[in-house]
């Protein structure tokens, strides 16, 4: 059996990430329903929220589900006791170093899985004891790291002996394969799950990235480390000139804070947010989580078959 499913008692090695506003309980039921491993991304959202979205994914499926937790949050002591207190079967980290937490969520089961965007930071993970890694490339959307998934994969699959997670730039069955092919036993999608039905971002903001093309998704604020990969409109433009001219960290925070928020919930799509990854290019339709997945599966067995290496 496959090593990522067996961990997460799951049917299929496919996650959907973690996406702020985005992943909320609907989307997280959905993926979760159709065999994958579907999250709730926690975000910079206080406990009560996290709670409530627990409380509804509790209503919508008997599967397991994860909550992705952002370590920089504000409220993160406050999310994780909700965690404990819930039982959350499995949890995806992000920005920060999860150690503090993981004596006690093994207590109660839950099993860890951060995302890193590097071999050292996979390999200190490993050393604390988590349950699997997922290797994040730089064609993913939102924060991203500078290693492309090609690279990044295979290197942290040969430092670690935990079961690695490929996420970046994956959007169907060659996808899927590719990453298998690099060591890889389950993928994490993003992009591919905003544009599907269950997931409560607006119709704008899924039409955005139908109509993207291979380009589109584009990087801002390299020169502040911490860079952000968003869909090409009028506030990335204006990002760019901020960092061209010097600009702080703190100055491009305080242009982006809130901007994600109005692209995903009232589909302002020209001065919001529109995170995307660059697979936004290779992404022509909406439909169900449930029908993604069977076509990704069955293209899977159809893409191995169709392989003439030699």
């Amino acid at each position: 059996m496959n090593r990522v499913c067996e961990i997460l008692n799951i049917k299929y090695p496919i996650i959907q990430g973690g996406m702020a506003w985005v992943a909320t309980s609907e989307l997280a039921a959905a993926v979760s329903n159709a065999g994958g491993l579907g999250i709730i991304a926690a975000g910079n959202a206080p406990a009560e929220v996290v709670k409530e979205e627990i409380a509804k994914i509790k209503t919508m499926t008997d599967k397991p589900y994860g909550v992705n937790v952002m370590l920089l949050s504000p409220f993160v002591d406050e999310v994780m006791e909700v965690i404990y207190s819930e039982k959350v079967p499995v949890i995806t980290t992000g920005a920060g170093n999860p150690s503090k937490y993981i004596d006690k969520l093994k207590e109660i089961g839950t099993k860890i899985i951060p995302v890193v965007p590097s071999v050292a930071l996979a390999k200190r993970m490993e050393k604390y004891g988590v349950d699997a890694i997922i290797a994040e490339g730089t064609e993913a959307g939102g924060h991203i790291g500078e290693l492309t998934t090609m690279v990044l994969v295979p290197q942290v699959v040969d430092s670690v002996s935990i079961p690695v997670i490929a996420a970046g730039g994956i959007a169907d069955a060659r996808g899927v394969v590719a990453s298998f092919a690099l060591g890889a036993q389950g993928v994490q999608m993003g992009t591919r799950f905003v544009c599907s039905t269950e997931c409560i971002a607006h119709e704008n903001y899924k039409m955005a990235i139908v109509g993207a093309k291979d380009r589109d998704a584009i990087v801002a604020g390299r020169a502040t480390g911490h860079p952000v990969r968003c869909l090409k409109n009028k506030l990335m433009k204006e990002m760019l000139q901020l960092e061209k001219e010097g600009a702080s960290l703190e100055e491009m925070d305080k242009k982006g804070i809130g901007r994600l928020r109005i692209a995903v919930r009232e589909g302002e799509v020209v001065e919001g947010s529109v995170m995307s990854g660059q697979i936004a290019g290779m992404v022509s339709d909406i439909k169900p989580c449930e029908q993604i997945i069977e076509e990704i599966i069955k293209d899977t067995q159809r893409v191995i078959a169709g392989l003439k290496i030699l």
